[in-house]
């Protein structure tokens, strides 16, 4: 796995940059097992210093992207905590991850079911040609 933490308008501090690699190798579990399958997964994390004339204080932003063999994964999110902020691209980006396989496992049992029926003729929908 290759992180890549790019800091704007903010300087990286070594707290922000060990918080960060500690919430993406959380996502380690679903990393791995893509990576098995083959290819290098890339992080591109970027913490970002919105302004610097807020009212109400800083805003950050933290923008995560990670690249699977295919896959993509995005999520951004703006805050007035920096480790808040990073926090919740975490959660959102672990919540894609699950959907996306999820929807794979959904996809699969929907092929099976079809072709169980296909082979014991209770349709006559081919599944690899979807006609009938």
């Amino acid at each position: 796995m290759q992180i890549k933490l790019q800091g704007k308008n903010i300087e990286i501090t070594p707290a922000i940059n060990d918080y960060v690699i500690k919430k993406v190798t959380n996502l380690g579990k679903f990393i791995k097992k893509n990576e098995t399958k083959g290819g290098e997964a890339v992080v591109d994390f970027t913490i970002s210093q919105v302004t610097n004339h807020h009212k109400n204080g800083d805003i950050f932003r933290a923008h995560c992207s990670i690249n699977l063999h295919g896959d993509n994964f995005y999520s951004s999110v703006d805050r007035e905590d920096i480790y808040q902020a990073i926090t919740i691209v975490k959660e959102n980006i672990l919540n894609e991850m699950q959907k996306s396989k999820d929807h794979k496992q959904t996809l699969f049992k929907r092929g099976a079911a079809s072709v169980k029926k296909m082979l014991k003729r209770l349709s006559d929908r081919n599944p690899f040609t979807a006609k009938y």
